[in-house]
């Protein structure tokens, strides 16, 4: 059923939101497996988080399968997979009941909401903690069960068996799980959940009675509390930029939020309609009547299974597992550009589904054909969410199909206007793309990455003076914006400003030192200067980035012509050319680098390739550098070039 749901996605891209910056254009992720990425994994942050082991996942699925996006949904798809099987297996081992654990499993393996955690490859976080959630439970499970008093064979007495060896794989499989992703923090409650129900741990009277047993019950989760604290200090300490903390929004509506998200997450799990990437937040003046339905809906399911917690223990258990564990994500989106998120459902609502699936067996359990109309209904809940979910999947396919599909969702939302903007001037379509970056505005005026990438679209219409105004009101927002930083250096380079270009650069590379698209434009500018050694410096910084070894050599061909040593400049970027034919600015550096030769014949000849090319490309500020450089050509004029190509190669 996993395959069937998830098996298209091998056939996906990768997608502009969180993607580039967690996988495909991360420098320590693209190296690959490596003891130094071990290593960055274990004591850096990875974007203001600390996953190391997702991160090793993820250099593992480049060892592999390197930009190969259907390599990495393929792990994605396995880990969910397993995890669906591992929860078969937990419940069947908790409760001895077969095929309402396996009905429980199959809802969980292909629920709709389940596909952002499946389909996207920066969610890689969910599958593998989901996996190590498993196996902590599973492994809890078999301790507790050893734990219990089993006859001695002589019937004399009774003793425990030795569970040690499962208590601390159990912890073990904590400890990798928040080192997956931290949201597992909860699981010490739904160890205390389970020895309530199945497992039947707790003692029969209060605390102050049986105090002997409940603090035994209690010790023993001591130290998954203690792993617990000190992962949330972790996320505390690294988190700063990717937890939103919004002080502006009152208590009033930070609660409404939190009360609209539980029944939101409700909703969706019995009608899974319209999900999408990015839900807009609600206005906090619209709060009044749902922040009442929805309290008045979490009141009376907590009344009903509270009321049920001796007869029907498996309400109050699958109840409280869901609220417990949705506890930590809950309010985290809510001040940022969205309100929820579908990937916080994938472990808290399993215990939705264990209330619903226990229940509805104990409800029929009288009925003369209770069991053929269980079937029947199982039958058609499992089809209808197969098919649902694979709709869903479908819209993972690239960007495009994504944005489009969330913008069919909610129009009026910004986030998803600038993030369609934004995939569409990744295939150079600036033109196509600006529309939905002014929408993006209009809805939200103070929008720095909506006026960074509005700007970027104007730099590629050949309007810089109108892009270097966007940039500045984007650092006027954020000032430590590196992108904003660097995109004003380009502008101005473009503009043939590189002593204005240079400080925007330095400062962009004083907040993200690995950024080498800017250590590459420094260099340009640089080299405008005639400060060749320098210039040389920096594109052997951006060389120290790049794995690809076609960019490499490409590189490698500027910095040679930035130092005038001509003949190795050449050579290689012919080498490059010969993988990239349509490749313009490379054509353009061969070109110049001919006419520094004295060459001219052969640079007139690869000036009019490369303007033919950046024309059917449509990047008309490269097009006219181009232009610029042949009438320069002609008149027999020493050409450098290192300072009028803006752009490296993609990777």
């Amino acid at each position: 059923m996993v395959w069937a749901v998830f098996g298209q996605t091998v056939h996906f891209d990768f997608i502009n939101y969180d993607d580039p910056g967690y996988v495909f254009m991360n420098p320590t992720i693209i190296q690959g497996f490596s003891l130094a990425g071990i290593g960055y994994a274990f004591f850096h942050f990875n974007v203001g988080t600390w996953f190391p082991l997702t991160d090793l996942s993820h250099q593992l699925d480049w060892q592999f399968f390197a930009a190969n996006a259907g390599g990495h949904h393929f792990t994605n798809v396995c880990l969910h997979g397993a995890n669906a099987i591992l929860l078969f297996l937990l419940l069947s081992q908790l409760t001895g009941r077969q095929w309402p654990s396996a009905f429980v499993a199959a809802v969980f393996a292909i629920h709709p909401l389940r596909v952002e955690s499946v389909a996207w490859v920066v969610e890689r976080k969910d599958v593998l903690s989901g996996f190590f959630f498993m196996l902590t439970l599973w492994t809890w499970t078999r301790y507790a069960q050893q734990k219990k008093m089993v006859p001695r064979a002589d019937g004399l007495a009774e003793r425990p068996r030795d569970g040690r060896r499962n208590y601390f794989l159990a912890l073990i499989f904590f400890a990798l799980g928040l080192m997956s992703k931290s949201m597992l923090v909860t699981v010490p409650f739904v160890l205390l959940l389970l020895d309530y129900w199945p497992l039947q741990r707790l003692p029969a009277g209060t605390i102050l009675v049986q105090r002997r047993a409940w603090w035994s019950l209690l010790w023993e989760k001591i130290p998954f509390v203690l792993l617990s604290a000190a992962s949330c200090l972790i996320t505390i300490f690294s988190a700063k930029n990717a937890v939103v903390i919004a002080h502006s929004i009152s208590p009033v509506a930070r609660t409404g939020n939190v009360l609209l998200a539980y029944t939101d997450y409700l909703w969706h799990m019995l009608w899974p309609v319209g999900l999408t990437v990015a839900y807009a937040p609600v206005e906090i003046n619209s709060f009044t009547w749902p922040m009442g339905f929805s309290t008045l809906i979490l009141l009376i399911i907590s009344a009903v299974a509270y009321s049920g917690r001796k007869k029907y223990p498996y309400w109050s258990v699958g109840w409280l597992w869901y609220l417990g564990m949705l506890l930590p994500v809950i309010d985290i989106m809510q001040a940022g550009q969205n309100a929820r998120a579908d990937r916080y459902t994938y472990l808290p609502q399993i215990g939705l589904y264990i209330l619903l699936t226990w229940g509805a067996r104990d409800l029929t359990a009288t009925w003369r054909h209770g069991r053929i109309v269980l079937g029947c209904t199982a039958t058609g809940i499992l089809a209808t969410l197969l098919l649902g979910a694979y709709v869903q999947t479908s819209y993972w396919k690239n960007s495009i199909t994504l944005w489009t599909h969330a913008l069919a969702c909610d129009s009026d939302h910004s986030f998803v206007n600038n993030n369609l903007g934004s995939a569409l001037l990744n295939l150079d379509q600036a033109q196509d793309a600006i529309p939905y970056f002014q929408q993006a505005l209009q809805l939200e005026p103070r929008f720095p990455e909506a006026r960074i990438n509005l700007g970027i679209a104007l730099v590629k219409e050949g309007n810089h003076a109108a892009a270097v105004q966007q940039f500045d009101q984007a650092l006027q927002l954020n000032p430590y914006s590196s992108a904003a930083h660097y995109n004003l250096g380009d502008a101005l380079l473009q503009e043939n400003k590189p002593a204005e270009a240079i400080p925007e650069f330095k400062r962009a590379l004083e907040l993200r030192p690995d950024y080498n698209e800017a250590h590459y434009d420094l260099g340009l500018a640089l080299a405008a200067g005639e400060k060749w050694p320098e210039a040389a410096a920096q594109f052997q910084q951006a060389l120290h980035f790049k794995v690809d070894e076609t960019d490499a050599q490409y590189i490698a061909a500027v910095a040679f012509a930035t130092q005038k040593r001509w003949p190795e400049a050449i050579a290689l970027f012919k080498r490059v050319l010969l993988v990239k034919p349509d490749f313009a600015e490379g054509h353009d550096h061969l070109a110049s680098a001919l006419a520094s030769q004295g060459n001219l014949a052969a640079a007139k000849s690869q000036f009019e390739l490369a303007l033919t090319l950046a024309q059917a490309q449509g990047n008309n500020a490269l097009a006219k550098a181009i232009r610029d450089e042949m009438n320069s050509a002609t008149t027999n004029m020493v050409l450098t070039n290192s300072v009028t190509a803006p752009h490296v190669p993609a990777f």
